[in-house]
């Protein structure tokens, strides 16, 4: 699947019941979204236009192309006192039969997201992303620079769709004073809020769930390791640094 090129854009329905809010308002609210992967990494909601509050949508005047989707119209969406400037497109034109007469809004300018009651952050979930977190004897060392900072039995194993393998450690396994707390945070639509720490010195190569959603409660307060940017050892074996977009 690539998004960037003409004619191979994915577009599914999902049956799920999607909301978009702004200013304390509903935007859009429907039972027929579409779903986009406009890059191949996640997925993007398309709204009918029927199920969009069309009076917050207001048409600058101008458009913008995309090699794949063609020439969209865009608007800024107002709602309450709030205004999001040139946060919906709309493609009534594409190449893309689907997604004529549906509405695009920038994720991150919209208050918030439901995907039915639940709150969704960061991006849409993909349904082809699965996460498994499985309990692991098996003896796991993390080492930054020749110097240990976790040494644990008690991993639990994150296995995520397009991802390496994560080892989440318990805190009493982990080497706290090489940890220093940084002001990072992060969301997944998966596991949830992730809070940071520099490692030996080096910005956010650690991470932690307080609060995780509840598909992924097993690793609450566990602490992970960048493998991209550090020395793993899983059974005595130092593991490949795996090439990925965190790299």
């Amino acid at each position: 699947m690539d998004a960037g090129n003409r004619g191979r854009v994915r577009v599914e329905r999902t049956a799920k019941r999607v909301r978009t809010y702004l200013g304390g308002r509903v935007v859009a609210d429907t039972a027929s979204a579409l779903l986009v992967w406009e890059v191949p990494y996640y997925p993007t909601y398309y709204f009918p236009l029927a199920d969009v509050d069309e009076a917050a949508l207001k048409a600058t005047g101008t458009t913008k192309h995309s090699p794949s989707r063609g020439d969209a119209v865009v608007y800024t969406v107002t709602s309450g006192t709030a205004e999001a400037a040139e946060a919906a497109l709309a493609y009534p034109e594409s190449p893309l039969e689907e997604i004529r007469g549906h509405v695009r809004f920038e994720w991150d300018a919209m208050d918030a997201w439901f995907e039915e009651d639940e709150q969704v952050y960061f991006h849409p979930r993909d349904p082809y992303t699965r996460v498994d977190i499985l309990p692991s004897s098996r003896h796991v060392r993390v080492e930054v620079d020749g110097v240990t900072v976790a040494d644990s039995r008690g991993a639990r194993i994150l296995f995520e769709t397009g991802l390496p393998a994560r080892y989440y450690l318990p805190k009493p396994d982990v080497r706290l004073d090489l940890l220093e707390h940084t002001d990072t945070v992060t969301h997944c639509p998966y596991k949830g809020t992730a809070e940071y720490w520099s490692v030996n010195g080096e910005k956010d190569l650690a991470w932690s769930y307080r609060t995780p959603l509840p598909e992924s409660e097993r690793i609450a307060g566990l602490v992970s390791f960048y493998n991209e940017k550090l020395d793993i050892y899983v059974d005595g074996e130092l593991q490949e640094r795996p090439k990925t977009k965190f790299s």
